[in-house]
């Protein structure tokens, strides 16, 4: 009895693990990946509808997926996709029920506890976007406004923290994702939305007049976007980071670049119209998996 107890206790302990630090077996075992997809993160990555997902570090998922099944010698990989949140995105990682997610997470040391991340591949800045006749031009004309962004991020702790934001009181109100933080500015709810450039830009791209918007103020802060993973899973790493590098090598990186930022992109086929930065274009040179407090010493 004591045998089978322990037994089953085992089996328990086992099935409460955390979830394949071997993710490339986990994957070749499987026949299928799971990429964490994100709904509405600018051009980075966003729903098509349908269970469609497209964008730049999405369709550069896809390729990394196509590498792998080729480097395990699979006749056939499936590319599944699970919607992820700013709330949720790391722990499903973490339980293993995302191996791969590639939308618009900043790589900061906190962050670095709990997970890991693949080479840098976008180098985002902060910004503020507000309606164009609201005559906000600055982080301190923000007093006594309301300023959304999205449950999950670190914008507004970072718009805080700006020396520029010194004495201002604000009151915030948080967006489930970046769609509903961006209709909150929308609909009037919101005087400003603090978000990623990128995020901030493609909201606006897409939105019924983008003319009646504009980004404005200083840039609260630059931040490493890159695919998370598990923590401790050295061969899983070294894989999609060495499919990012061939693709920079190859020129791959930079035409997926054009084609979601410098191209008009469904579905409302208008251009995002960011180019490629000096920032993103080092980042790409100099692979590194540095956190963000790493770019604030500069």
């Amino acid at each position: 009895m004591k045998t089978s107890l322990l037994v089953l206790a085992a089996a328990a302990a086992t099935l409460a693990l955390p979830a394949h630090a071997d993710t490339l077996k986990k994957i070749k075992d499987s026949g299928s990946i799971t990429l964490g997809a994100r709904e509405s993160s600018g051009a980075l990555a966003f729903t098509l509808g349908d269970g469609k997902y497209a964008g730049f570090h999405t369709e550069m998922a896809q390729h990394i997926a196509d590498d792998l099944k080729k480097q395990l010698g699979l006749a056939k990989l499936d590319v599944k996709y699970q919607v992820v949140t700013s709330q949720n995105r790391i722990p499903l990682v973490q339980n293993g029920t995302v191996d791969l997610e590639c939308g618009s997470t900043t790589n900061n040391a906190a962050r670095q506890k709990d997970v890991a991340f693949a080479m840098t591949t976008y180098v985002e800045e902060v910004r503020v976007a507000t309606k164009a006749n609201s005559g906000i031009t600055s982080i301190n004309q923000l007093n006594g406004k309301t300023v959304a962004t999205t449950t999950g991020t670190t914008s507004v702790q970072t718009l805080r923290k700006h020396e520029r934001a010194t004495g201002i009181d604000f009151k915030e109100v948080f967006g489930k994702d970046h769609a509903d933080s961006f209709l909150l500015l929308e609909s009037g709810r919101a005087d400003a939305f603090v978000m990623d450039g990128q995020i901030l830009a493609g909201n606006i791209s897409k939105s019924k007049s983008p003319a009646d918007y504009k980004i404005v103020g200083e840039v609260l802060s630059v931040e490493p976007i890159a695919c998370m993973l598990r923590k401790d899973d050295p061969a899983f790493k070294k894989a999609v980071d060495d499919s990012i590098k061939a693709m920079v090598k190859s020129g791959e990186l930079a035409k997926l670049y054009d084609k979601w930022f410098m191209q008009p992109i469904p579905p409302s086929n208008t251009k995002v119209g960011l180019p490629l930065s000096e920032a993103t274009k080092q980042a790409w040179a100099n692979p590194n998996d540095k956190p963000m407090e790493d770019y604030a010493k500069k």
